[in-house]
């Protein structure tokens, strides 16, 4: 493992290889599980904002969710998280014409009707953040419905971290990932990384 500013990170992060294949997951992620997307406390308040701008994109059911359970909820471990439809898939999933599960937060956003992508773990995945008291544990989470995304990850030779790139210089900065970046390049120059 290593440190970067106040991240612990996985060694896994900079030596597994990962990109998502919709094709073959149909966006899975967003429908299976049995938690909503983990929320920070800020993005709470932009859920509630944005509603009326990213509703058009939803489906029927999830509308129904977030008119029942709110634009966010409490999970049963207390953490704040997005609303299911019926126990599954996110409240602010929709499914384009392929029948691939999309996000309609993203949605609103690509049409430029909010400037909030999408929640920052959502955006990370598979990098789940476990928070303590004075660092922040970064670590890779394996799931079998991402098995076609190692595959494709290792047939393209992407790491974890490369894949995230964008997710992690919002998350954390630019210069945050350039120290990333330079500790890997350095620590694995003769590994071909």
């Amino acid at each position: 493992m290593i440190i970067i500013g106040n991240c612990v990170l996985s060694d896994e992060l900079y030596e597994q290889r990962f990109v998502c294949d919709l094709a073959v997951c149909r966006g899975g992620c967003c429908v299976e599980g049995d938690a909503g997307a983990p929320l920070l406390e800020e993005e709470t308040v932009i859920l509630e904002k944005i509603a009326g701008r990213v509703g058009p994109f939803m489906i029927p059911e999830g509308i129904a969710a977030v008119n029942k359970l709110g634009y966010w909820v409490r999970d049963g471990d207390n953490e704040l998280t997005t609303p299911l439809v019926e126990n599954r898939q996110c409240a602010y999933v929709f499914y384009d014409r392929n029948g691939v599960a999309r996000c309609a937060i993203e949605q609103a956003y690509e049409e430029r009707l909010i400037e909030f992508q999408k929640p920052v773990s959502c955006h990370l995945y598979p990098i789940r953040i476990t928070r303590y008291t004075h660092y922040e544990a970064l670590n890779y989470h394996r799931w079998k419905l991402c098995d076609c995304a190692r595959e494709k990850g290792k047939k393209l030779n992407v790491r974890v971290y490369r894949f995230l790139k964008d997710a992690l210089i919002r998350k954390y900065g630019k210069q945050w990932y350039d120290e990333l970046e330079a500790y890997v390049r350095y620590s694995f120059s003769n590994k071909n990384i």
